[in-house]
């Protein structure tokens, strides 16, 4: 039985978004704006996901990587030809970055499935880093 309490790989049972999302959730350890800024000063990388017109329009966060969702699990894994420089091994912690903290939560748990066991989110998003008054270029 996997994850998603079916026994085989073609899930056919019928659930809404928002309870594939909580359950996406249950496996992450999700964090707030503040904690996610310390997670960077101590070496997590944080991986802002949001298409290019929201980077352009509400700006970035200084320091975080810049990778499309399409490019996400390439650019992260370890052991792909086409990853970044800094997916260096399994144990990295990732924190991804999304506009409000939704579409984050199922490319974090995608990764954890890639082996990145310590991959999360931001709650809340890019949004809520900027309305925590934290930096935004």
């Amino acid at each position: 039985m996997n994850t998603m309490g079916t026994t085989n790989r073609t899930n056919t049972t019928k659930r809404s978004v928002d309870e594939l999302l909580a359950e996406a959730r249950e496996e992450l350890d999700r964090l707030e704006p503040l904690d996610a800024a310390a997670a960077q000063v101590e070496g997590a990388l944080l991986v802002d996901i949001r298409y290019a017109a929201l980077r352009e329009r509400d700006g970035t966060i200084p320091g975080a990587l810049i990778v499309e969702r399409n490019e996400l699990e390439w650019r992260l894994d370890p052991q792909c030809d086409h990853r970044l420089p800094e997916a260096t091994h399994h144990d990295l912690r990732v924190v991804v970055v999304c506009n409000e903290g939704y579409a984050s939560s199922f490319a974090a748990v995608s990764l954890r499935r890639l082996g990145l066991a310590r991959a999360t989110d931001l709650i809340g998003g890019f949004q809520a880093w900027r309305a925590a008054g934290l930096p935004v270029n």
